[in-house]
Formats: structure tokens, sequence, C-alpha cells
């Protein structure tokens, strides 16, 4: 079972999980592991402090890239379940942006498929960054931090 989600809406990474494992096609008895990364927006970049983040996407090429990013780890690493949640719009520091949770036999391969699934959105994934400075400046991000 695959979920990915794109959305503006505030990510609530504990309930997307609940909700997700809910679903009558997730089937646990198949999983002896489960791994996941929840990244948050840090209050700084660059050697500067931020204040605030919006982030922007294509939808139609974002989701393209995300699926065939997770059908490639799900190829690679024989996962059960995928569940991939990314904010877009406004968001502040603290606030969760991206969960990526992964659900497979074994532990390696949860572990190193979830790390994978984060990376290959990080650098691939066709996501803008316009942070917002304390003075009120706003800048694009050019490229992102290494993990």
């Amino acid at each position: 079972m695959i979920r990915i989600a794109i959305n503006d809406d505030t990510l609530v990474p504990w309930a997307e999980l609940d909700t997700f494992q809910q679903q009558a096609a997730f089937n646990a008895a198949q999983c002896g592991a489960n791994a996941l990364f929840i990244g948050t927006m840090r209050d700084f970049n660059d050697g500067d402090d931020v204040t605030a983040m919006r982030l922007e996407h294509y939808p139609a090429m974002t989701e393209k890239k995300l699926r065939t990013l997770v059908e490639q780890a799900i190829a690679e690493h024989a996962l059960d379940h995928v569940l991939l949640v990314h904010r877009v719009g406004e968001i502040l520091p603290g606030d969760p942006i991206v969960l990526v949770a992964v659900w497979s036999a074994h532990r390696n391969a949860a572990f190193v498929a979830c790390r994978e699934i984060m990376e290959a959105l990080k650098h691939q994934a066709p996501f803008w960054k316009q942070e917002t400075l304390p003075d009120g400046t706003q800048r694009w991000v050019e490229k992102n931090t290494a993990g």
C-alpha cells in the first residue's frame, strides 16, 4: 500500500501514521519493521536566522517525481507499505514539513529505504523554498543542505 500526499494543511505526523495504519489494506502482520523520518523547519539556514518559509511546488511534476522515488524504493527493498506526506505553503520554525514512513519484513530494508527516499526527495523533488529573515527580507533557497 502506498500513500503520497502533498498539502498545505498542518502536518500532524502521528495522526497521519494512525490513519494510514487503520486502512483495511494495511497488513501489520506481514511487517517485521517500520522506519520513519519526520523533518521539521529549523530557524536558521546559511548562517542566518529564518522566521518563516514558503514552500512551493508544481503539483503534477512533484507528485510524479515522488511516486517514482517511492516505487523505486519498493522495488529495490521489497517494502510492504510506504507513507509520504509533504507540506507546502507557509511554514514556521518547528513545524513538521515531511513524513516518510516505510514498512518491510526486515529492519535493514526499512532503515535503508526510509533514508534513501528522504535523501532522494531532498535532492530530486521539485520543491522551491522562499525564506523570510527577521528583517522581513525574503530569499529563494538555491540548494538543499547536505544530510
